[in-house]
Formats: structure tokens, sequence, C-alpha cells
């Protein structure tokens, strides 16, 4: 599989820099001025500094409000419950779902959890068994 690449609005570089990579762990790369780059899971992500606000909304699903848009990263079980257990222990976490299992006992069962970026951009990490049910259906 090959990275993807996402632009997203923040408020703040420095914030952003430091909740990625303190916070998310994430490997700091290229920057000026106006952007940061960050690997999160080895993907590239490019935050940029908002010039107008945004909009959102948000969706059901398996019985939780979820924001729309998000984005985030699926990972293998052992991961997502390292990441689960490190933002469970930093302060101020920005929670909208806190660490959860959803679909139990059916195809694509998975962890889930859902925070805030200091900029207000909602992330979803999810944790599966195997990588095959990432798809099920």
């Amino acid at each position: 599989m090959t990275p993807f690449h996402l632009a997203f609005p923040v408020d703040d570089l420095e914030t952003t820099r430091r909740f990625y990579c303190d916070v998310l762990g994430c490997k700091p790369g290229r920057s000026s001025g106006t952007w940061t780059d960050f690997s999160l899971f080895g993907h590239q992500m490019s935050a940029h500094l908002r010039t107008g606000g945004s909009a959102g909304s948000s969706g059901a699903v398996d019985g939780k409000d979820v924001p729309i848009p998000h984005f985030g990263v699926v990972l293998p079980m052992d991961d997502w419950k390292k990441l689960a257990a490190r933002l469970e222990a930093a302060e101020g976490i920005d929670w909208l779902h806190r660490p959860m299992i959803r679909f139990a006992g059916d195809p694509g069962e998975q962890a889930t959890l859902f925070i805030r970026d200091p900029s207000g951009n909602a992330l979803e990490f999810k944790g599966f068994a195997s990588l095959d049910a990432v798809f099920a259906s």
C-alpha cells in the first residue's frame, strides 16, 4: 500500500506541531511559515494555516454521531491499542468518542476513537484484528 497525502486547515502551526508530534507521535517533515508536513503512520499530512472558516456536519454510524468531515488512519489492533493508551494518558485531549468497539461480532468489527486536534479538525483512528476485515461487508 502506498501512503496517502492530505492537506488540512489549522489555526496555529506551532500548536499543531506540538499536538501532532508530541501527542500523536508523528515525525515532522518539511515546513514553511504557512504550512508544515508530518508523517502520520507513514502518510503525508500537510497542515496549512486556515484562511477562511469551515463548515461541518455529522452523520450516524453504529448509533454514534460522527463528525463530517474527519480523517485518520486504520491500524493493526496492537498499534491502535498503543495509540489509544497514549491518548488516554495525555492531558487536554478533546475527545469526541473515547476508545470503543464498533460492530462487535459482525463483519468489519473494529476498535475506534475520535478526537479533535487544536484547530478543531476531527480525527478517527481505527484498529482491526485483521486488516483483511477493513472492507468486510
